[in-house]
Parts: structure tokens; C-alpha cells; sequence
């Protein structure tokens, strides 16, 4: 015990065992560095050329191992992560590419995601909104609206009622970004999307035109919740039918030179939906004698 003490004690035993100890510590940290950046990880990428804003499916996406050290960046680990989510609108991801976070979107955050909802024969409106016109923000992709009417029709003030069971394809403020992908930042509503079949799309044209051409009408248009009522703050308003109104659009349309063929096209759709109203009655009727 006293060689082995007077061992320890001698300042160059102190000093080799110091050393080894170091090159041991060295040798052990390099060994695992180099094990880490040999060690194989599982990777899933794009077994062909993947163009923007593409619907990512199974036979998009392989997998294999490649050492960790090849691979820089965050890419997704999960295969469920991956199918699903689309390409973003402006990556093209080119085969063999890892799928990288930058490179996938979800649906709902394209740029014209709220196109890929459109049923087909429809046509898509984008309708300026505001944070007061969606009651506070509170208009949301999937909500039923109807469409509201004011407007000053000879000197008298009427509303009501123009088109009904809208559904909401989605909101986007002033920059084209969608209003509820982020919480945090606060987005304010500018622009709602929904899509109407030709015959609904041809009616709200036809307003459209007419805010521009006719000045003195005034034409107020209004997103309601169909679980909500118009309110209207006007007690000189008078509440009209939506013919009513349908027939004001086309009286309008009609004096504007230009516009020849959406008036006989309005005029058709009004005299089918007439006759479709007619023929609903006379089966409502028959169903009731019955």
C-alpha cells in the first residue's frame, strides 16, 4: 500500500494517468461522433418528379437508410406526416428528394386552396369582407351564410333576402393568407370565398354589375349566418322578396347597353325558376288532396 501511494504521489505517475484519461475521453467522444454520422436512419423520399401544389399519395413516396451525416435540414419521419399534404405552390420536388418541412402543405394553406372545394358546374366569388361584416371574425370555412340585399329602388329604401344556403369555402385577409391558420398573428378578414351553381353565380353577376353601372341604387350586399337574422337599422326600410329583387336586377340589366346577354340569360333562369315554382305548388297541392 505504501509503494502504491508513494505511485500516485509521484507527479509524473499524476500526470501520464492525466494524459491517458484525456486521450481515452477523446477517443471515446470521436468514436461516437463517427457512429453518429455513420449510423443509418430510415428516410422517406420521392420515388419521381413531384410538381407544386400536387396531392401527395402513396405511390409518390419510398423509403431507405442513409447515414445521418447526409441529411441537413428538418424533414418529415413519420410516412402518415407525409401522404396527404400537398406540395407546397412554390416547390417542385424533384425525385429522390427528401420530404422536407418546407417543401409540404396541408391543404388548407395553398395559396387558392379554397378552389379545390369547388363542386363541379360552379363558379367561385370572392366577396370583400371585414372584421364587422363576419361579426367579429366569427364567419368560418363551412358556415352556411345568405346572402342579403339593401337597396334604394325608385327613392325607397327595400332589403331582403337575395341568396340562400351559401356555404363558406374560406377566408383570407389583404395578403391572400388564410384568416384561422394562425391564432397568433391576428389576421383581419378582407375576402370570403364561396361558389354558387350557374343559375345563383348569374344573379349575383347581375347585382354586381349593377353596383357599378347604377350609382343611385346604392347596393348594400351582406353575409348573414343562416342562423341569424338581417338586422336591419333602417325603420324607413321596407323588407322585400327575393323576386322582388331578382326583378329589380333584371329591370336594371336590361338598361345597360352592353350587357345583352346576361340580361336574356337572367331572363331565362327567373321565367325556369317561375315555372319550377309553379310545378312545386301544383305537386304540393296534389300531395295535399291526396
Amino acid at each position: 500500500m505504501k509503494g502504491l501511494s508513494k505511485f500516485l504521489k509521484n507527479k509524473n505517475t499524476v500526470t501520464i494517468i492525466g494524459v491517458l484519461v484525456c486521450l481515452a475521453i477523446l477517443f471515446v467522444g470521436y468514436n461516437m461522433r463517427i457512429n453518429q454520422k455513420t449510423q443509418l436512419v430510415t428516410v422517406y423520399y420521392a420515388n419521381q418528379t413531384i410538381q407544386p401544389k400536387t396531392l401527395i399519395t402513396e405511390d409518390m413516396v419510398s423509403r431507405t437508410q442513409v447515414p445521418a451525416s447526409f441529411i441537413l435540414g428538418s424533414y418529415y419521419r413519420n410516412y402518415d406526416d407525409i401522404v396527404g399534404k400537398y406540395s407546397n405552390y412554390n416547390s417542385m420536388i424533384a425525385e429522390g428528394s427528401i420530404f422536407y418541412y418546407d417543401l409540404l402543405v396541408e391543404e388548407s394553406n395553398l395559396p387558392d386552396a379554397v378552389l379545390y372545394n369547388v363542386n363541379e358546374g360552379e363558379r367561385i366569388v370572392s366577396f370583400p369582407v371585414s372584421m364587422e361584416s363576419t361579426y367579429g371574425n366569427s364567419i368560418m370555412p363551412g358556415n352556411i351564410v345568405d346572402l342579403y340585399v339593401k337597396l334604394i329602388d325608385d327613392g325607397k329604401v327595400v332589403y331582403g333576402e337575395y341568396l340562400k344556403d351559401v356555404e363558406i369555402l374560406g377566408v383570407k385577409d389583404s395578403n391572400g393568407q388564410n384568416v384561422f391558420e394562425s391564432t397568433e398573428e391576428g389576421r383581419v378578414p378582407a375576402f370570403a370565398y364561396f361558389s354558387l351553381p350557374e343559375a345563383k353565380y348569374l344573379l349575383y353577376m347581375g347585382l354586381d354589375y349593377l353596383q357599378v353601372y347604377n350609382e343611385y341604387a346604392e347596393i348594400e350586399l351582406v353575409l348573414v349566418p343562416n342562423t341569424e337574422k338581417f338586422e336591419n337599422k333602417d325603420t324607413l326600410a321596407t323588407e322585400v322578396s327575393s323576386s322582388y329583387l331578382y326583378n329589380f336586377v333584371l329591370k336594371g340589366i336590361k338598361q345597360i347597353d352592353n350587357q345583352k346577354e346576361l340580361y336574356e340569360e337572367l331572363l331565362n333562369e327567373m321565367e325556369q325558376q317561375e315555372l319550377n315554382r309553379k310545378r312545386a305548388a301544383t305537386e304540393n297541392n296534389e300531395a295535399t288532396t291526396n
